[in-house]
């Protein structure tokens, strides 16, 4: 059974179309990077999932039920969700803010200590909320999604206000999660920062999907050129590929070579007289997202 199922989703609010036949599984253990413009339907989309509005039409399902429902509010101890520009109450420390969510969640407060730790907190625990940075207000969102150890996990700029040492420990989280079993939406505007720990990506524009599926697929179906970088080499390249050729500024070439060309490139360049190294560069994320926008405009 999928934990995230929408089917043929639309969401309209008066005149505005937020949402155009969107459909979405996702199983256990997935990451999805869910990425598009402001007003591309993120927001909405979560807001379904979270079961905090309806659709104008279709159906969505949280764990095999509508997220929406009068009787759906046990759904919400297995989902964690942090927003984008995390508040709290200032005057309350650390500690009795984790405990007023761990209440409301039915968790115990002994988890709500561990997770102070595990974010790294801990020495702030008894300090009040206005006195921590945008980082520290991030750190204690995090420890507040990741209450009741949910099995669906919602995050909204996760990083923002993180350093990078902090990021790394997020992300490295995020994989142990991903191990247990826990399904994962992440929206980032940092789309290099996200690009190796999500399994599919949704690039929504205009309340439509662009493109869906595995950065795999996603290469496929851009068809964007691979850069290859080479170090060392003496005389010409090959003519078919000295048109696609220029310098990198650090004594190598750079080249830009059809995806379907790669290997006969490759065979090339490899016997050419003092060649140290050759690099290959897959289209990363950010530049994926580029071409399915601007495909869209």
């Amino acid at each position: 059974m999928p934990i995230v199922e929408l089917n043929r989703i639309e969401k309209r609010y008066r005149d505005v179309q937020a949402l155009c036949g969107l459909d979405l599984q996702l199983q256990a253990g997935e990451v999805l990077g869910l990425f598009g413009h402001n007003g591309a339907g993120k927001t909405t989309t979560i807001k379904l999932i979270l079961g905090l509005i309806q659709p104008s039409a279709g159906e969505v399902r949280v764990f095999g039920e509508s997220p929406s429902a009068p009787h759906a509010r046990h759904l919400r101890r297995h989902v964690g969700f942090l927003q984008e520009n995390v508040s709290f109450y200032d005057q309350l420390t650390g500690a009795e803010v984790l405990d007023y969510f761990a209440r409301l969640k039915g968790v115990s407060r002994q988890q709500s200590r561990a997770l102070l730790e595990r974010v790294g907190l801990e020495h702030a625990a008894r300090r009040r909320v206005k006195t921590y940075s945008k980082g520290m207000r991030q750190r204690l969102g995090l420890a507040q999604a990741l209450l009741g150890q949910p099995r669906l996990l919602l995050l909204d700029e996760p990083t923002v206000g993180l350093d990078p040492i902090a990021t790394g420990d997020f992300y490295r989280h995020l994989a142990r999660l991903k191990q247990q079993g826990c399904t994962v939406i992440l929206c980032s505007h940092v789309l290099p920062g996200v690009e190796k720990y999500i399994d599919r990506a949704l690039i929504l524009g205009r309340g439509q999907v662009l493109a869906q599926g595995s950065l795999a697929q996603l290469r496929r179906q851009a068809a964007l050129p691979l850069t290859l970088n080479l170090k060392g080499g003496e005389g010409r390249l090959p003519l078919n590929w000295a048109d696609c050729a220029e310098s990198d500024g650090e004594g190598g070439t750079r080249l830009r070579i059809p995806p379907e060309q790669k290997m006969a490139c490759l065979r090339q360049l490899a016997i050419l007289p003092g060649v140290k190294d050759i690099e290959l560069h897959p289209p990363a994320l950010e530049e994926l997202y580029r071409h399915f926008m601007q495909e869209a405009c």
